[in-house]
């Protein structure tokens, strides 16, 4: 017998997640300079670490020969604080993308089943499969979640939906009624992970109140992070808020210093930076309409998204991509998610944006 076989095979079948193209692959790629690509691939944050973050960085490096705090008391403190929940109900990941396969390992096993939808979070299917549970994967309603036909796909073998708002890589948003209605159906039997990533992009009245409904719904995970908006995704770090039993549950799996000092004084920090907040809305809500403008003005299609990317309809899309890529834009190709035929960009900064735009039109011009 080989090593590996001694994997499970549901382990043994997992296709690895695939992230986005690095700055450094594509220099030596292509014999490129670094200071001359533009990376519009992953959804990060373009205005860089805060500064409220690099000065909390910098006060922290002098315990770096120490162990982090394992419970993470500031930064639980800190989150209490700023949406007031209690230090029971918080779970503190390695980013989100850690919390969400936390969640996995402390309720899923081989036999249960995990609804999401087409065209939502690779990550969904990923960790159902690496516990050994089948993903039902959904048919998407106009590129977002059908939320009456996940309602239909829970059976009694069914133990966690995922509902990601907005939704990665399609950038749809559900209603807040709707989403509120959804919640209330699900059977008190299956826990509800709404996926919150993207959710400071959004308007106040666009928003569902997730945390004031933790009280109602006691199956109910709400999972967030500070990569996006906050601006710390080199740093990692997600969050979670749910029940207290289920927090205690996923906290039993988690590894104690899954965050890092310097992480969890950069999100301390961030917490209270409202300025950097209303900046890094500003910035994507203005890069969105240049991007958006530029497709009209091309002919292209683009599915509308409340999020901090646009996800764009290109004639081959794997050719186009090359074609970026040869000129140092790295965008996201989505044939992994089932489409084949469209590409995702990030909001970057204005001359980023520039840039994306002006390479997008020669290529199309040349294809």
């Amino acid at each position: 017998m080989h090593p590996v076989d001694l994997a499970p095979k549901y382990v043994r079948a997992i296709a690895p997640y695939q992230p986005g193209k690095p700055v450094s692959e594509l220099a030596r790629e292509m014999g490129l300079r670094e200071d001359t690509i533009v990376k519009l691939a992953s959804n990060e944050n373009p205005l860089g670490l805060p500064a409220s973050a690099r000065a909390a960085i910098e006060r922290a490096l002098s315990e770096l020969a120490r162990y982090p705090d394992g419970n993470g008391f500031e930064l639980k403190a800190a989150l209490c604080r700023h949406f007031g929940v209690n230090a029971d109900q918080v779970v503190l990941g390695n980013g989100s993308n850690d919390v969400l396969e936390l969640i996995a390992r402390a309720f899923l096993q081989p036999g249960d089943e995990v609804v999401f939808s087409q065209y939502a979070f690779a990550v969904y299917p990923l960790v159902a499969q690496a516990t050994g549970a089948k993903g039902v994967a959904v048919p998407a309603s106009a590129w977002g979640h059908d939320l009456a036909a996940m309602l239909a796909a829970i059976n009694d073998r069914t133990r966690v939906v995922f509902v990601a708002n907005p939704n990665n890589p399609t950038g749809t948003l559900l209603a807040p009624d709707a989403l509120a209605r959804f919640i209330a159906a699900v059977p008190e039997s299956v826990l509800v992970v709404l996926d919150e990533a993207y959710t400071e992009y959004l308007a106040p009245e666009q928003r569902f109140d997730s945390v004031g409904a933790l009280a109602q719904y006691p199956n109910l995970i709400v999972s967030r992070t500070f990569s996006k908006a906050y601006g710390l995704a080199g740093l990692r770090v997600g969050f979670a808020f749910a029940h207290p039993e289920v927090a205690d549950l996923i906290n039993r799996v988690r590894q104690p210093f899954n965050v890092n000092s310097l992480a969890q004084a950069a999100a301390v920090a961030v917490l209270d930076d409202a300025d950097y907040l209303a900046r890094s809305v500003e910035v994507n809500s203005a890069g969105m309409r240049v991007l958006t403008a530029a497709f009209d003005r091309l002919g292209l299609e683009y599915i509308p998204s409340s999020a901090n990317f646009v996800t764009f309809r290109a004639p081959n899309a794997a050719a186009l991509n090359a074609r970026l890529l040869a000129e140092g834009v790295i965008v996201r190709p989505l044939a992994p998610y089932g489409m084949g035929d469209w590409l995702r960009v990030s909001i970057g900064l204005p001359a980023e944006n520039a840039r994306f735009v002006e390479v997008l039109g020669a290529a199309l011009a040349g294809a």
